[in-house]
C-alpha cells in the first residue's frame, strides 16, 4: 500500500466526488498530496483526515482553476512549496443539462474554459517537467458521453470528445518515455455531477450508476499501467463498443434517449 511513498499527487477538483476519492486512495498508496478546488473548507476537511489516517503531508490550494492563467499560477506556487508534481489528475469540470439554445453563455463559456483549456493548460505546465525527469502519470477524466453525440449534454461531451483525444494522443506522442498520460471515461456516477448539471438523474442513469470510489480506483488503476484509455464499467464499455457501430444519426438518438429527463 506504500507503492506511491515519496511520491507528490496533485489532485483538481478535489473537494468532492472523484476527486476526493482519487486524493483517498492516492494517500493510501503513501502519495503526498496537493489537493485543489473552490471550495477550500472541504479540502481542509479532507486535509486534516488524510493526514491523521495515512500519515502523508497534504497541501491545500483554494483556487478557481477556471479564470484565465490559473494553471500557470498554481504551477508557480507549487514550486514555491518545494514540491515536484509525479502525478496530475485533471479532475476538475462539470456538465450542463439543457437545450443548447437555451443554456446561458456564461455558464456554457465557463464550463468549457473549465472542461478544456484549463485541462489542456494544467497539462501543459506540469508535463514539462515530467519530460525532463522523464517519468510522471498524468489522468484526464473524460466522459462516455465523449464516444457519442449526446443532445442535451451538447457542448459538454463534445468536450469530453476533446479530452479522449487530446489524452490518448499525448500518450502516442509519449509512447517512448515514462511519461504516461490516461484517459478515464465514467459513465453516470454517484457524485454531485446531476445537481451541479440542473438534470434529475434520468431512470437509465440511475440503473447504471456507479459508485464514486469504484470509478476512481479503474481510473487510479489505468493511469498506473500507463494505459491509453479505459471506460469504467462493463455495461459503460459495451455501450462504446457497439455505439461505433451504430449510423451518427441513430447514435445521437440514442444518447438523447438514454439520458432523456427533467431539469431539477
Amino acid at each position: 500500500m506504500n507503492e506511491l511513498k515519496g511520491k507528490w499527487s496533485l489532485v483538481t477538483g478535489a473537494s468532492s466526488g472523484m476527486g476526493k476519492d482519487f486524493a483517498t486512495i492516492l494517500a493510501e498508496k503513501g502519495s503526498s498530496l496537493i489537493l485543489v478546488a473552490r471550495r477550500e473548507e472541504r479540502l481542509r476537511e479532507l486535509q486534516q483526515k488524510l493526514q491523521g489516517q495515512h500519515g502523508v503531508q497534504v497541501e491545500v490550494v483554494g483556487m478557481d482553476l477556471s479564470i484565465k492563467d490559473a494553471p500557470q499560477v498554481l504551477y508557480y506556487l507549487v514550486n514555491e512549496m518545494g514540491h515536484t508534481v509525479d502525478i496530475l489528475i485533471n479532475n476538475a469540470g462539470y456538465g450542463l443539462f439543457g437545450a443548447f439554445v437555451e443554456l446561458p453563455w456564461e455558464r456554457q463559456r465557463n464550463m468549457l474554459e473549465l472542461d478544456i483549456i484549463t485541462l489542456v493548460h494544467m497539462t501543459k505546465v506540469f508535463i514539462k517537467d515530467m519530460v525532463a525527469r522523464n517519468s510522471g502519470y498524468i489522468l484526464q477524466i473524460s466522459s462516455i458521453g465523449a464516444y457519442q453525440p449526446s443532445p442535451t449534454y451538447a457542448a459538454y461531451a463534445a468536450a469530453k470528445s476533446f479530452v479522449l483525444n487530446f489524452g490518448e494522443a499525448l500518450n502516442y506522442e509519449l509512447r517512448n518515455t515514462n511519461v504516461k498520460v490516461s484517459v478515464l471515461s465514467p459513465g453516470a456516477t454517484a457524485t454531485e455531477f446531476f445537481q451541479v448539471s440542473g438534470q434529475k438523474p434520468p431512470l437509465a442513469a440511475r440503473l447504471t450508476m456507479m459508485q464514486s470510489r469504484k470509478v476512481a480506483e479503474i481510473g487510479i488503476k489505468t493511469m498506473l499501467k500507463g494505459r491509453m484509455s479505459k471506460v469504467a464499467g462493463f455495461q459503460n464499455s459495451f455501450m462504446a463498443w457497439s455505439n461505433r457501430f451504430a449510423p451518427r444519426r441513430l447514435s445521437a438518438a440514442i444518447a438523447n434517449w438514454w439520458m432523456e429527463g427533467d431539469k431539477k
